[in-house]
């Protein structure tokens, strides 16, 4: 809950709440998931937490960031590129070290939670760049499903953008975010990925935002995303928030 006030990661509301730091009008309350109300006073050493305006962001992602808050190896994260005057903001999904492109922030939990989940059947669109000439029967065979581990992973949709002598790029779409999904697909197929950009979520696109750069998004923007969401689940209206919270 602590994350969801824009206060500190979900990680670290756990460390508070266990350390004692952490009050319920005014109770001390060390488990993390205690459940609380809208109307309950949250106070961290004291201080009083109040809720803070929603936040929406997009970021084209450079590759040799990690995707968190702080890294146990010391690597630089995607958080060393975000405006010093924004509240707390999670990541919507992740992208991993080598990728890059378009990756989503807020604070809106239940809202990243409607992006990220497979439920929601909303597109992913990503060109990826592989070590091989691609062609119609490669295309087949990611089209079939690819076999990983005891599980088959599957992609929406895919296309060749274009092709040279030694690799070509092509267009993936998924409407659901597995770890590493695109990089197991062809690592089962004996094929290397050079490169992979995430170029649109749903009907928001990357745009010409420049590599490393931050915005808001767009009013318009948002209404689509949640528009995209309602449609592919048959809804009219995204569903209601939940009365209670946890720390």
């Amino acid at each position: 809950m602590l994350s969801k006030l824009g206060y500190c990661s979900r990680n670290q509301g756990f460390d508070l709440a266990r350390s004692g730091r952490v009050a319920v009008n005014g109770t001390i309350r060390r488990d993390p998931e205690y459940p609380v109300r809208e109307s309950d006073r949250i106070t961290v050493d004291g201080e009083e937490l109040k809720p803070t305006a929603r936040a929406y962001l997009m970021m084209n992602k450079p590759r040799g960031l990690v995707t968190t808050a702080s890294d146990e190896k010391g690597r630089a994260t995607v958080y060393s590129l975000l405006p010093g005057d924004v509240p707390w903001l999670s990541p919507v999904g992740r992208l991993d070290l080598a990728s890059e492109g378009l990756l989503l922030f807020t604070n809106d939990t239940q809202w990243a939670n409607t992006i990220v989940s497979p439920d929601s059947h909303l597109d992913k669109t990503y060109r990826v760049q592989i070590a091989s000439v691609a062609c119609d029967a490669l295309l087949e065979r990611l089209r079939a499903g690819i076999p990983h581990r005891g599980e088959t992973r599957r992609i929406v949709r895919a296309s060749i953008l274009r092709a040279g002598s030694k690799n070509s790029w092509i267009e993936i779409v998924l409407d659901e975010g597995r770890n590493r999904h695109i990089r197991r697909i062809f690592d089962a197929l004996g094929i290397e990925v050079l490169r992979l950009i995430r170029v649109s979520v749903g009907p928001l696109e990357l745009g010409d935002l420049a590599k490393g750069m931050v915005r808001p998004l767009r009013s318009a923007e948002k209404q689509a995303l949640d528009g995209a969401i309602s449609r592919a689940r048959g809804t009219r209206e995204p569903a209601k928030r939940s009365s209670s919270r946890r720390v």
